[in-house]
């Protein structure tokens, strides 16, 4: 599949969720029929197992709740990286928590709430491109033939697919949380819809395909989307920093 970078916002404590108004993740605007398709099987990913990465995180997540950019400022790597697309965009005429307050946003409420569920979240796995960096929420294992194959005979790409952050999430017949449950989500990509009824407000559910065909609704956080947007990490002789951002957009 050709992977897409998404954004991802807020909603809830410790959740990220993709969650725009219009079409929740990228290509999802376009006219899609619903038909079976056959399930690839994801491995979720691991926890990084560090004691000191979960400190680190209890302590990133009080300093987002309180707001307080100096103490952040220590927080920050020297060398940090903003990557939207491909290149890196931050300014190495700016200290890295400007750069940071930039990509994340953090001249605004949604900014700091974005950062203290990127600490709320326990998985971070190893950026391939960069050695020693760890970002998170990391990816889960799938077998990526499998998907190209499945984006082929669906004629979709990666942004039209998600994958349950949980086993067994229970899909709904439509989108409040005392509907009928018409199945639960397994552990394999699930292929997600865009909702025109939820074209003007914060999605709160998401619709989805299951499998057999059939559409229904899931809670929005507990879905993901492939190749999200992700806050990295690099552990120093002096502890975990914060190392880079994958995603947001640049200032025209």
């Amino acid at each position: 599949m050709r992977h897409a970078r998404p954004a991802l916002i807020v909603l809830g404590a410790g959740v990220l969720v993709a969650a725009l108004a219009v079409a929740p993740w990228p290509g999802l605007g376009q006219a899609q029929t619903p038909a079976p398709y056959k399930p690839v099987p994801i491995l979720l990913p691991a926890l990084l197992n560090d004691p000191s990465f979960d400190a680190f995180r209890q302590q990133l997540a009080a300093i987002a709740q309180k707001k307080e950019r100096s103490a952040l400022t220590r927080m920050v790597a020297s060398s940090f990286f903003w990557v939207p697309d491909d290149a890196d965009i931050a300014d190495k005429n700016l200290t890295p928590i400007d750069n940071l307050t930039k990509a994340l946003g953090l001249d605004d409420a949604i900014g700091w709430e974005s950062l203290a569920a990127y600490a709320g979240e326990p998985t971070a796995g190893a950026d391939p491109q960069r050695r020693g960096i760890f970002c998170a929420p990391a990816e889960p294992t799938y077998d990526e033939k499998a998907a190209d194959e499945l984006a082929d005979e669906t004629q979709t790409d990666a942004s039209d697919w998600g994958y349950p952050v949980r086993d067994g999430v229970e899909v709904r017949a439509a989108a409040t949380s005392d509907s009928a449950v018409l199945d639960k989500l397994g552990l394999y990509l699930v292929r997600i819809l865009a909702d025109d009824a939820a074209a003007t407000a914060v999605l709160t559910f998401v619709k989805v395909v299951m499998p057999s065909g059939k559409v229904g609704f899931v809670p929005a956080e507990a879905v993901l989307p492939l190749g999200g947007e992700q806050l990295c990490y690099v552990k120093e002789p002096d502890g975990w920093k914060i190392a880079g951002f994958l995603g947001g957009e640049s200032n025209p």
